[in-house]
């Protein structure tokens, strides 16, 4: 894959914004809420990762069709980006023990869910019944 600047926005800065949260806060007391954080956290990272590296160049910012993306973990989740996103963000803040910010979660998921809607009408506009059998076969 060619890197790109919408490789560096999505990936690296927001790896650099939280490899740095994580440094500032990163000192004693380890409370349990922290821990977990860190457990939801970086697992979801990590994945959110593999994810955006399998979109490729099939990643924008608006809704398009440029290729429709089965493999990898697309092959199960629709939307990993959104999904493991969300749990990044929640680990963040159980992390920084901040545990009433995850009430954002809520506007957060109902903008992932609404985005996820519009890009799923414009896979369908251009694949089809291609895009309706995997559909089938994947979740979120």
């Amino acid at each position: 894959m060619k890197l790109n600047l919408g490789v560096i926005f999505v990936i690296f800065v927001p790896l650099v914004g939280i490899a740095v949260l994580i440094y500032e806060f990163a000192r004693p007391p380890w409370s349990p809420m922290r821990i977990a954080g860190l457990v939801l956290m970086f697992p979801a990272l990590s994945l959110l990762t593999v994810a955006r590296f399998q979109l490729g160049n099939s990643f924008s910012v608006s809704p398009q069709a440029k290729k429709l993306v089965t493999h990898g973990i697309y092959s199960r989740i629709r939307n990993p980006i959104y999904f493991f996103g969300t749990f990044v963000v929640a680990g963040l803040f159980l992390f920084l023990e901040r545990p009433y910010l995850l009430l954002l979660i809520v506007p957060l998921l109902i903008l992932q869910v609404t985005r996820a809607r519009a890009e799923g009408r414009v896979l369908e506009e251009r694949f089809g019944d291609e895009y309706r059998r995997y559909k089938a076969s994947t979740w979120f």
